[in-house]
């Protein structure tokens, strides 16, 4: 039987217990972490984030806290999970009062802009002296203004960046005392277009694990090509989509290569265009991406839309693989020069296809492509380890002086006043309504 001290309340699941600390006799300094779902780095590159945002405090001697209001996975990182304190939460709720209150954390990172919506007042109001540090993951409103765009018949630079969705992210962003923004190009859109401080910004490119394997198959050990992505993600469907009207043509040039998808999560409409005779295979779930990346030879990201850095192009990288991309698909990486495969518009969809078939079959391309991506993984490497290093100077430098700082931030405060927080004044409003 477990057993736990008397200062804590548990809450049984599936999983097993979490465990909701109302008193804790340790003094070391906590960090409390919102997470909008539950990590699982091996369903999204943002679960690999979330993942090595967690390692990352714990090793600078943080007590680890995460809560969450959504409902348990299937694939959620129990291990991971283990190293935490784990709190189930409720949305709109005077519970969550007590509980932040009573736990005091020094910081509280919010898991993407909708969770810093649902909690920051409350966590304002009763931990003030809390660094707020918001992961963005990527700029939501972004992806889905390119995605309005698409939808429209148009290009992702057809996006209309000032709308809603945008206003309410880019609020969160003000309220915040430091931003994570994972790819350079959201960066400079937010300081440049949106007119974000920059010392409300922190550039922390995607912290996906990246350490390739001492040995890799060469060209001639590979064949097939692949691709990757979560299917509840919206530009991952629209690029299977994509390639399921590409596929005839390369398959007519290449009969005997076979298109792998892979991917946590496939519904009954990706499962149905499983088509064994085609060469179109949707293998879904898989535990080892990496063994997968490895022995293809050629990986496929035709994304018409989206944000941030494509974790299934890293891993690409990372296991020497050449890849064709699009220019949304590279944003963040690298340019088209420097790509490690090519970087192609999918109008006309010809260009995309010779680009595949090309890659595919010549090796003296494929090699040059190849040797290109264990240069940019090594480089990327480098830019991730300078990143840690950058945030928790500037996590230091803001814990030392924020009153100072924030006193500093005119659309920080202005974001804070009351006229503009609608926000917190509807949550109290559901909290009263579900009375």
């Amino acid at each position: 039987m477990l057993m736990l001290p008397d200062f804590a309340r548990v809450q049984s699941t599936s999983h097993g217990i979490f465990a909701v600390f109302s008193v804790e006799p340790d003094m070391t300094e906590k960090v409390l972490i919102i997470g909008a779902v539950w990590p699982e780095s091996k369903s999204s590159a943002a679960g690999q984030n979330m993942a090595a945002l967690i390692k990352l405090f714990a090793a600078h001697d943080y007590s680890i806290h995460f809560a969450s209001a959504a409902a348990e996975s299937l694939h959620m990182d129990n291990d991971l999970l283990h190293e935490c304190t784990l709190h189930s939460i409720s949305l709109n709720d005077a519970s969550f009062d007590t509980f932040v209150a009573q736990l005091n954390p020094a910081i509280v990172i919010f898991d993407r802009f909708m969770t810093e919506e649902q909690f920051s007042a409350r966590v304002k109001k009763h931990c003030p002296d809390a660094l707020h540090i918001l992961n963005t993951e990527d700029l939501h409103s972004l992806r889905h203004a390119r995605h309005e765009a698409v939808k429209q018949g148009g290009s992702p630079g057809d996006a209309e960046l000032n709308n809603a969705f945008s206003q309410r992210e880019i609020a969160a962003i003000l309220r915040s005392d430091i931003s994570l923004i994972i790819s350079s190009a959201e960066y400079r859109l937010l300081t440049d277009y949106y007119q974000v401080p920059d010392k409300q910004l922190q550039l922390f490119p995607l912290q996906q694990p990246l350490t390739p394997p001492p040995e890799l198959p060469d060209y001639p050990a590979r064949q097939h090509f692949i691709t990757v992505g979560n299917f509840r993600h919206a530009p991952n469907w629209d690029a299977v989509l994509q390639l399921k009207q590409l596929w005839p043509a390369i398959r007519a040039r290449l009969p005997d290569a076979e298109l792998h998808i892979y991917g946590a999560y496939p519904p009954k409409k990706a499962t149905q265009l499983h088509n064994v005779k085609q060469g179109f295979i949707i293998k879904g779930w898989v535990d080892d991406i990496g063994k997968a990346m490895a022995s293809a030879r050629v990986c496929l990201a035709p994304l018409r839309f989206g944000a941030g850095i494509k974790g299934k192009l890293l891993t690409a990288m990372q296991y020497a693989t050449p890849s064709v991309a699009t220019e949304v698909g590279a944003e963040g990486i690298a340019s088209a020069e420097e790509w490690p495969g090519k970087v192609v518009s999918l109008t006309p969809p010809a260009a995309f296809i010779d680009a595949a078939c090309d890659l595919y079959l010549d090796e003296t391309q494929w090699q040059q492509a190849s040797q290109q991506a264990k240069t940019l993984t090594a480089a990327y490497q480098h830019a991730q380890h300078q990143a840690r290093a950058t945030l928790f100077d500037k996590i230091t430098v803001a814990r030392n002086d924020l009153p100072a700082i924030r006193q500093s931030l005119f659309l920080h405060s202005l974001m804070w006043h009351h006229s503009l927080r609608a926000s917190q004044f509807m949550s109290q409003w559901i909290e009263a309504k579900n009375r």
